[in-house]
């Protein structure tokens, strides 16, 4: 574990932190850190900042209310550059955006990008405006009770395809679940950041569990 001396601050005492979000690992800012705002941050485990254009301190969300929680910091080989991961509040930019980095310079036609936040928005997109010959806008259009269909039918078929060993089928049949399962939070409101959050608040109890059962084998092992 790196401490604060093995850090290469800039001339004027600064350090680049750029803040990644714990969940989609999508960018949210780049900011600046001096000694003082990273033994906040470190301290609080909250982002805390050194603004440039003001020269003073900053805590994120102070008055927002959109405090970033620090999971980790990470420094670069050359150790003049921070990786911050985070849980987020809320927006990260100041224009009520989730990330800064929103304005796109140049899209290749060739190399895409995937995750499940895009295909959830692409999902989404299709219940916003149904587009003819959708098979999403046509599940929207059946309503709840088709795709609860659909989910249960996909569910059977990964159990077919995992019961016969066959990876190659499980991945396909998962897939398509994974597809219907979206739909179905879709149509009930539901959103993959409230599935995240209860996955996190599972994660935080098994980890006190976990915590305690060592604590309480350690002491037993003293006594």
């Amino acid at each position: 574990m790196l401490n604060m001396d093995d850090l290469k601050f800039d001339e004027k005492g600064l350090i680049p932190a750029v803040v990644v979000d714990a969940d989609t690992k999508k960018v949210l800012t780049l900011a600046y850190m001096s000694r003082e705002s990273l033994k906040i941050s470190m301290e609080r485990e909250l982002c805390c900042f050194y603004s440039r254009s003001r020269q003073e301190l900053w805590l994120k969300g102070e008055t927002s209310g959109n405090y970033q929680h620090i999971v980790s910091i990470t420094a670069d080989c050359d150790r003049d550059a921070l990786t911050v991961l985070v849980n987020r509040d809320g927006p990260a930019c100041h224009t009520g955006t989730d990330s800064c980095f929103n304005d796109a310079v140049f899209v290749s036609e060739n190399n895409h990008a995937f995750d499940l936040d895009a295909l959830m928005e692409l999902i989404a997109g299709r219940k916003r405006e149904k587009k003819e010959g959708s098979y999403t806008s046509y599940l929207f259009e059946k309503g709840i009770d088709k795709i609860l269909k659909k989910v249960g039918e996909e569910c059977t078929e990964v159990i077919i395809a995992a019961k016969d060993n066959d990876r190659a089928e499980t991945i396909y049949e998962v897939a398509d679940l994974t597809y219907h399962v979206m739909v179905m939070l879709l149509e009930m409101g539901i959103s993959l950041d409230d599935i995240r959050a209860e996955l996190r608040s599972r994660h935080v109890i098994d980890h006190k569990v976990k915590q305690e059962k060592m604590t309480a084998a350690f002491s037993g092992e003293k006594k």
